[in-house]
């Protein structure tokens, strides 16, 4: 069962979970930040272990879960800057110490971002099978050509807005929920009844809309490598070894970069290790998150 808290930032309603000794500041705290389409809520197989070593929270970025889905505007667009520095002031204003960033698939780039941010506030990033960003503007001309044009032109179709809500309401179906987490998950035992509703929950509000559409045509921004290559922290990176959308080969090769201190594959894992695999996750988020 969630215990979600309220916070607002800018005028909007943010949701997040809040679990061990939160008034002792003299606790080592972590964020966990979750990726597209989720929630706090999945974590809800971490939380309750982690909280006995430490200060847990696990927000819902804007457009997600139970926070705020505002229309997108100038001022507060969905990109990673916005979401970066909506963590920075979670940080500041709820943690109110200096913190460990735990983040999977987009919420490892969010994790990155709000560290260049803010270098002060973030100790470590933990990064679990971060998005490689494949169809950034800077990346699609290393893609075969079909999967660069196709790329444009499902960008292009989700301007046309009644094709985009059709393709939205047959995504927001129980069926194709599973149909995605079964491409997306290794371990199909965790595909639960509860984990599908946790997904389609939030699509019933009436910007989620709006939330999916600005989010796949967003292109720009950094690209992983680019926040890696001069992150300001350490960067533990954890990877389930069967992800078919950020496979590990990749993964592995970020390395090189100076900021990486640990790559530590997950056996048997897809895309979301932490809900998939969490008796192997938790003792790795308790080590790197929560010690020393």
């Amino acid at each position: 069962m969630q215990n979600l808290h309220y916070w607002q930032w800018r005028g909007q309603t943010i949701a997040y979970q809040a679990a061990g000794k939160l008034e002792d500041l003299s606790l080592p705290a972590l964020v966990l930040i979750h990726g597209f389409g989720a929630s706090s809520g999945h974590w809800r197989k971490n939380i309750p272990e982690l909280a006995a070593a430490g200060r847990i929270f696990a927000i819902d970025l804007l457009g997600f879960g139970n926070s705020a889905k505002p229309l997108p505007t100038e001022e507060l667009p969905y990109t990673f800057e916005t979401w970066g520095q909506l963590v920075v002031d979670f940080c500041a204003q709820i943690v109110k110490t200096e913190v460990t960033l735990a983040g999977n698939s987009i919420g490892a780039i969010v994790a990155m971002q709000a560290a260049h941010l803010q270098p002060s506030l973030v100790k470590k990033t933990i990064l679990i099978n971060c998005s490689l960003r494949q169809l950034h503007i800077k990346k699609q001309s290393a893609l075969p050509w079909y999967k660069s044009l196709g790329a444009r032109v499902m960008q292009q179709l989700l301007t046309f807005r009644p094709f985009a809500q059709l393709f939205f309401s047959q995504l927001k179906q129980p069926r194709s929920v599973r149909r995605i987490l079964q491409q997306a998950y290794a371990q199909t035992s965790a595909i639960t009844d509860e984990l599908v509703e946790m997904l389609l929950q939030p699509a019933q509000d009436p910007h989620a809309l709006d939330v999916f559409i600005s989010f796949v045509r967003y292109s720009g921004g950094p690209t992983p490598e680019e926040l890696l290559e001069k992150l300001p922290c350490p960067a533990i990176l954890l990877w389930g070894d069967q992800d078919p959308w950020e496979p590990i080969v990749l993964g592995r090769e970020w390395q090189k970069f100076p900021a990486v201190k640990q790559f530590i594959p997950i056996a048997g894992a897809g895309h979301c290790p932490q809900d998939e695999l969490p008796q192997i996750v938790n003792p790795l988020l308790l080590q790197y998150g929560l010690g020393n």
